[in-house]
């Protein structure tokens, strides 16, 4: 096995705060194209680091971010296999900065999504970065609803979550008036974003810093070095390679697997245990048409049943304007499937063979075809969203060409509530 760091829970926390930067003098380029900054980037002068980065999506840029200014004389190198970064998860998600709300009290997802909505804010603040904390109501049509709606509450208030408070109709009315509700969780510190500018701040914060990104190199092989290269004066000091597609390979001490979608494969390749796997779904969203844009305010939620792994068809305003409506959670034919007849043969087998989807699917068969349905037939959707706006009909609504959501479950032993955290805790 190499010696691959799994997890920085810990790095986050402390990357906060100025550094100087700089550039170190060009030399020959590593494998692979060199992703260069418009401001300029450093030229990575050898194909060895210290630490390697796999992945270019958010997770990896954060993580080589907070690695490099908190040991700033490390040599550290971001591969991603796509010739731009952050365009697969960072970038096909709806953009919610979710404050805290959902998840276990004292958990760690709860500890992560509360501290990171105060400093993906902050962050934002000192780059300039443009973002709406347009707040969320998750409101409770049916009576049957307000007992959960009250114990999430509570939740939230255990969670730490800033400003929340129980509101009825009249106050919905205030905050969203065309929706309608018994009651409501008012919640104003969740926001939107588009995380894709994000990740690029982040990657120019790394790159600034004196780390080198390295696209259009994907990964195939990960192994320990039987014997130092010819003529190469460090020896064994670098004794992991990784090699790319192109059979070009780069050397390093350490491995950071931040793969997303290929996070198994890549952990697969790298000596740990591919274990959760990977079970790709698709968000299929629709839009609302621009002239009925002023139905929605802000982020309008279902109250969550912990008996289902998904949040449900919700509302969300996005940074360019446009109204979100969904998503349906269909399962996806292809890892990076954003299309409904994207496949793939090989993520298919793996689907089937190796993860748990038929316990998820027999423990949620209802839900399933339900979901199913839904995604077929637009006024069943609708119909679903009228329960919240009852304004809103089929012909206020635009299905989008791309799909711009997948959300991804790790599943094999998991409760529906676990699935339900872990869809929420990612990008949603």
């Amino acid at each position: 096995m190499v010696p691959a760091l799994r997890y920085l829970g810990s790095v986050y926390g402390r990357a906060r705060g100025a550094f100087s930067g700089g550039f170190l003098a060009a030399g020959a380029p590593a494998p692979g194209n060199l992703w260069l900054l418009c401001q300029g980037g450093r030229r990575a002068s050898t194909s060895s680091f210290d630490v390697v980065i796999i992945g270019g999506g958010i997770v990896g840029l954060a993580s080589a971010r907070a690695l490099i200014l908190r040991h700033p004389a490390l040599s550290i190198g971001v591969l991603e296999k796509e010739k731009d970064l952050a365009i697969h998860q960072t970038g096909h998600n709806s953009g919610v900065i979710h404050s805290g709300i959902y998840y276990k009290p004292e958990s760690l997802k709860a500890k992560l999504c509360v501290q990171g909505a105060a400093l993906i804010y902050e962050y934002c603040n000192q780059k300039g970065i443009s973002y709406k904390q347009c707040g969320k109501l998750i409101v409770a049509v049916e009576q049957e609803e307000i007992p959960r709606l009250q114990a999430l509450y509570e939740r939230g208030l255990q969670n730490g979550v800033q400003g929340l408070r129980l509101i009825q109709q009249e106050d919905i009315k205030k905050k969203e008036p065309y929706c309608r509700g018994l009651m409501a969780i008012d919640c104003p510190y969740t926001g939107i974003v588009d995380y894709r500018q994000v990740a690029l701040s982040f990657a120019q914060d790394f790159q600034e810093a004196g780390g080198s990104v390295l696209t259009s190199f994907e990964v195939e092989d990960i192994e320990m070095a039987k014997e130092s290269p010819s003529r190469h004066k460090d020896g064994m000091k670098y004794p992991i390679v990784i090699r790319n597609t192109k059979g070009e390979e780069v050397r390093c001490q350490y491995v950071v697997t931040c793969a997303g979608l290929y996070s198994d494969r890549i952990s697969e390749l790298s000596g740990c245990n591919p274990n959760p796997r990977i079970v790709p779904f698709r968000g299929d969203y629709l839009l609302l048409k621009p002239e009925k844009r002023y139905l929605v305010k802000g982020n309008i939620y279902p109250v969550p049943d912990s008996r289902f792994p998904f949040l449900g068809v919700h509302f969300t305003p996005r940074m360019d304007g446009s109204i979100w409506l969904g998503p349906n959670a269909v399962l996806a034919f292809k890892r990076e499937g954003y299309r409904p007849f994207d496949f793939s043969a090989r993520d298919i087998m793996d689907i089937i063979l190796k993860s748990g989807l038929m316990k998820l699917v027999f423990q949620n068969f209802s839900y399933g075809v339900n979901e199913m349905y839904k995604a077929c037939f637009l006024s069943a959707t609708v119909k679903h969203l009228q329960k919240f706006i009852p304004e809103i009909t089929i012909s206020d609504i635009l299905r989008l060409t791309i799909d711009p959501m997948v959300s991804f479950i790790k599943c094999p032993k998991l409760s529906c509530l676990e699935l339900a955290n872990g869809v929420c805790c990612s990008l949603s």
